[in-house]
């Protein structure tokens, strides 16, 4: 099974690459061919995730029910570059499952947007499915060096999509945009080697909590070699070391050992914070998003919205809460107030823009707040008797919230992509009356951004719900400011609603050219509008039961890591292994410590594992 899961994910992956290669074959006069080819790829990629996950086939539909269904599935590892233990690491659980469907369908509905696209074409389309394939494998590596090896991939498509293909002042954006990621990158890169250089998988104590990594079979030979060395007497413990790039590995470093101190941990989850949060984006490091939004053409738009700014909150539950437990303890309110402010920020400048475009830019800040402030609702403390059901609660709003915030706001920036290829503008105060001239669309417009607007019966009324609900229990004050956020974001899509389609006549430029949505437009807004009442009418059967069990136990273990670990350190005392293997504690008169001989011998025996 394992080498059909690599052929599976593979092909999810590397399948756009393989439609680019197509693309570069065919001649420059024939346009039609490479979009047709662009958009084929693009539907192989949903095609076949939809079959391998949800399918009888292949792999097997994803379960969602069984113990199994709260950790990794479809998991391949493959050796990569064994001299640094770097693997082709891939698997899928309740996290990123919904993550990569949105991928795919976002791909395929921003590929049949590029119709608009008239300028190099057969470039566009190459970069374009370049894009998505670093897209998929950020969502499915499980190797933190492939993790970022994929994050990088996006950086250059994105960077030329919108420095060719976008507006007046694409130049700028581009090197906005590629600036900013690119310092994120870079902090991200320098955390990435003090958790590699600081971990160790020749620890005795560590071996119980390996059994679900899935370490490939050089690791565990150089693993039970440096085991049998500790056993024999021949090294002590940290004398012989086998450092690690697994994600899944990293998480049970930094929660069930002390080789990450909490200083090293605290400083790594600010950098990795850093860098995600600009992907996210949260105030203050949001100002590239307006401008690239404003300036990439409608696909570029519709793909960052949909599904760039998840990259950020993917990389935030994914690998700074679980690897850095430490860090996102003592910075859980520091991030719950990163959000507040983003969510409150972007709500006003959305309030204060006369450019369409702009105007669903700062929303998109705005709604990303209640992701960040979600993730950051570290409720499971002393105070509640270390209940994680509302930080758990938080963390399944922030899913939900990005996933339907991938819908709406991509769904947003399409339907301003269609008027503006008509009129050739976006000045709010010259718009008005467009449900006379354009009926069809305007419908599915008023529906998407009530979507936006959190309406109940629609998918973005459940995230945010979720979300505020959560932190009622962690701080009453950030609770009723996030409620009140949703005031402001019924005020800006209301008035936005009222200018382009309800006021009394269009004033702007261009009037003749306000003709009646086609079948392809119709076809694309159509889709993401059903989705937006399907998430919100049904939201356990369509998403929250497929993250359900995974997100319940990421945030049990950091719930009885609190309890065990940080809590104790309150107290002044200090952590140590258990006999079990997981924390205990070591207090004043406590001398029940394991030998070194007993730490051993427990993980010679679970090296069979």
């Amino acid at each position: 099974m394992v080498t059909s899961y690599l052929v599976i994910l593979s092909a999810i992956v590397f399948l756009p690459v393989l439609g680019a290669i197509l693309v570069m074959c065919v001649p420059k006069e024939r346009e039609e061919t490479a979009r047709y080819i662009t958009l084929g790829a693009a539907s192989g990629v949903l095609v076949l995730s939809l079959v391998a996950f949800l399918g009888p086939g292949l792999g097997g539909p994803f379960d969602y029910q069984n113990e199994a269904a709260a950790y990794m599935q479809y998991v391949f590892n493959v050796s990569w570059i064994p001299s640094f233990s770097i693997d082709y690491f891939m698997g899928v659980d309740g996290i990123s499952f919904p993550l990569i469907l949105l991928t795919a369908l976002v791909s395929l509905l921003a590929a049949g947007a590029s119709w608009s696209v008239t300028k190099y074409v057969k470039a566009y389309c190459v970069l374009f499915l370049l894009l998505e394939t670093g897209m998929l494998g950020v969502f499915l590596a499980l190797d933190f060096f492939l993790f970022y090896v994929f994050w990088e991939v996006m950086l250059l498509p994105m960077y030329f999509l919108i420095g060719v293909w976008g507006g007046a002042r694409r130049e700028y954006a581009a090197i906005k945009f590629f600036l900013y990621t690119l310092v994120g990158s870079v902090l991200m890169l320098i955390a990435i080697l003090m958790l590699y250089f600081a971990g160790n998988l020749a620890d005795p104590a560590l071996q119980p909590h390996l059994a679900r990594c899935h370490l490939n079979d050089q690791v565990r030979a150089k693993v039970a070699a440096a085991l049998d060395r500790i056993e024999a007497g021949e090294a002590q413990v940290g004398d012989v070391q086998v450092h690690t790039f697994n994600i899944l590995a990293l998480q049970q470093i930094g929660q069930h050992t002390t080789q990450f101190s909490p200083r090293l941990q605290w400083w790594a989850f600010l950098l990795l914070l850093v860098g995600f949060i600009i992907k996210v984006p949260s105030v203050p490091l949001h100002t590239w998003l307006p401008d690239a939004h404003v300036e990439a053409p409608t696909p570029i738009s519709m793909i960052l919205a949909g599904v760039l700014l998840k990259m950020g909150g993917y990389g935030i539950i994914r690998i700074c809460y679980p690897i850095c437990p430490h860090g996102g303890y003592d910075l859980a309110y520091f991030v719950c107030l990163l959000g507040v402010v983003s969510m409150v920020y972007g709500a006003f400048a959305a309030l204060a823009q006369k450019d369409f475009k702009r105007l669903v830019a700062y929303s998109s800040v705005s709604h990303m707040g209640y992701v960040v402030l979600g993730l950051g609702v570290w409720s499971a403390t002393a105070g509640t008797a270390f209940n994680p059901d509302y930080w758990n609660m938080g963390v399944k709003g922030a899913m939900f919230q990005m996933i339907a915030h991938g819908i709406s706001s991509s769904g947003m920036f399409f339907l301003v992509g269609v008027v503006y290829d008509r009129v050739h503008h976006r000045e709010l105060n010259q718009f008005g009356g467009l449900f006379g001239k354009m009926p069809v669309y305007t419908a599915l417009s008023i529906g998407i951004f009530f979507a936006g607007l959190g309406l109940p019966g629609l998918c973005g009324f459940i995230g945010e719900v979720l979300v505020v609900l959560s932190v009622w229990n962690y701080s009453y004050v950030l609770a009723v400011i996030s409620a009140s956020v949703m005031i402001l974001t019924a005020g800006y899509i209301l008035w936005a609603v009222q200018r382009v389609y309800l006021g009394a006549e269009y004033n702007g430029p261009h009037a003749e050219a306000l003709t009646p949505s086609t079948l392809r437009e119709n076809s694309i807004a159509g889709v993401l509008f059903v989705l937006a009442i399907l998430f919100g009418v049904f939201p356990q059967t369509f998403l929250l039961r497929y993250m359900d069990k995974t997100i319940d136990r990421q945030v049990g273990e950091l719930a009885r890591w609190t309890q065990q670990v940080k809590e104790v350190e309150a107290m002044g005392n200090t952590p140590v292994e258990s006999r079990s293997g997981g924390p205990g504690i070591v207090g004043a008169g406590d001398t029940d410590a394991r030998s070194a001989h007993e730490v051993v011998s427990q993980a010679t025996e679970a090296k069979s594992l």
